[in-house]
């Protein structure tokens, strides 16, 4: 076999360089550090996560249905936009006022983002290079391209902190910058070109929407994910804090540390086609989302395990992401492609709501240790309820 022939193609490589600019590396492992630095609490940083939530429930749906109608690259351009500035606000951000403005800013981003990505992806495979099934895969290594400027990122993360806490948000909002040139020479999707996707209605989309997420075994799926990533964006303001105060580590080892979350998380994403092909999308999500959500909520009982712990988390993520997307790519037509992928996306934010602001107040009183065992309870007690009812309507069909 050739070079070129082991090479990417052009439109997926860039696809890769885009990936490249969305790393959050730079400020990932002080992030909660920077914000308890900034005299935030616990409870102030769940309500900004509830905040984004929220915004996320609302926001998901419209924003999706305009990555439908408008074009994918339009909404793409608005959230490295946006997600830049958001970045940059925190250098000069001191009070929860200011944060609660950044963290608006933020959920724009990721809304924006979050279902035209994949739908465009999806659909230049299919277009450009009649191979739509490599959507899982290619998703993958995109994201372990993502995950490996992370690696590199982190490394250096916590050294910019001590030389300056605003730093490394300085410098990441200069690498999402980047992002603005590559996605601009992103190709439109033949949807686009052709100008179909521009005549469909809106009540259309939305009963594709209703179709494709209420469907027996897609409705199960979407339901243990949502809890997974619930438990997992949860959790994750209070992994710092545990690293740091219960196993001890100081705040320079903290960027080597997230390193290696993140080569975990680029192995898990680099293999995620491979997975997903042996194992099956389904049976994947429903052994991996108890099975890590029991393993974190350890962490209370026994402190030890926090890092593998949390390495095995970040990994798991990682691959469910992908693994859901591509499940609900395959289910999906391409009127309604980004308002569904962003409608499940509202489902995984709706999901954490309850969450978030519980936990922050857990966290004030008893500290953040127990916090990953409470709500690991509350998840793991969710899904079997989700696995009853399945088998419940299967039973009756």
């Amino acid at each position: 076999m050739s070079l070129r022939s082991r090479l990417p193609s052009r439109v997926v490589a860039t696809y890769y360089a885009y990936q490249a600019t969305l790393s959050f590396g730079f400020f990932a492992p002080v992030f909660t550090i920077f914000l308890l630095a900034r005299d935030l609490s616990y409870t102030e940083i769940a309500l900004l996560s509830t905040e984004s939530a929220i915004l996320t429930v609302v926001g998901e749906v419209p924003s999706g249905y305009l990555g439908d109608r408008l074009g994918r690259r339009a909404s793409l351009f608005v959230s490295t936009t946006a997600m830049t500035l958001s970045i940059a606000g925190f250098v000069v951000a001191e009070s929860f006022p200011a944060f609660v403005l950044l963290y608006g800013l933020w959920a724009l981003a990721r809304v924006f983002r979050s279902g035209t990505g994949d739908a465009w992806l999806y659909e230049t495979l299919r277009d450009r290079l009649d191979d739509e099934g490599r959507f899982t895969a290619v998703r993958g290594r995109g994201r372990a391209v993502n995950l490996g400027v992370t690696v590199l990122a982190t490394l250096a993360g916590g050294a910019l902190y001590t030389v300056q806490p605003a730093l490394p948000f300085a410098v990441s909002a200069g690498l999402h910058a980047l992002g603005v040139p590559i996605l601009l020479s992103f190709p439109k999707t033949a949807a686009f070109n052709d100008g179909r996707d521009a005549t469909v209605s809106i009540r259309a989309t939305a009963r594709v929407v209703r179709e494709q997420l209420t469907a027996p075994g897609t409705q199960t799926v979407v339901g243990v994910a949502a809890v997974f990533f619930a438990y997992t964006n949860t959790v994750n303001s209070y992994v710092q804090p545990t690293v740091r105060d219960i196993v001890g580590l100081p705040v320079s080892f903290l960027g080597p540390l997230y390193a290696g979350f993140t080569f975990v998380s680029a192995v898990a994403g680099y293999y995620t086609g491979a997975v997903d092909a042996r194992v099956g999308s389904r049976r994947t999500v429903f052994i991996t989302a108890p099975l890590v959500i029991l393993g974190v909520g350890l962490v209370t009982l026994f402190p030890l395990l926090a890092i593998p712990a949390f390495l095995a988390y970040k990994g798991a993520e990682t691959l469910l992401r992908s693994v859901t997307a591509g499940f609900l790519n395959d289910r999906v037509t391409d009127a309604g492609r980004a308002t569904t992928l962003s409608a499940a996306s509202m489902t995984y934010a709706l999901a954490r709501l309850p969450l978030l602001v519980a936990a922050g107040a857990f966290a004030d009183r008893r500290g953040p240790q127990p916090v990953f065992g409470a709500v690991a309870a509350v998840c793991l007690l969710t899904i079997a309820l989700l696995w009853l009812a399945t088998r419940r309507v299967t039973a009756h069909t």
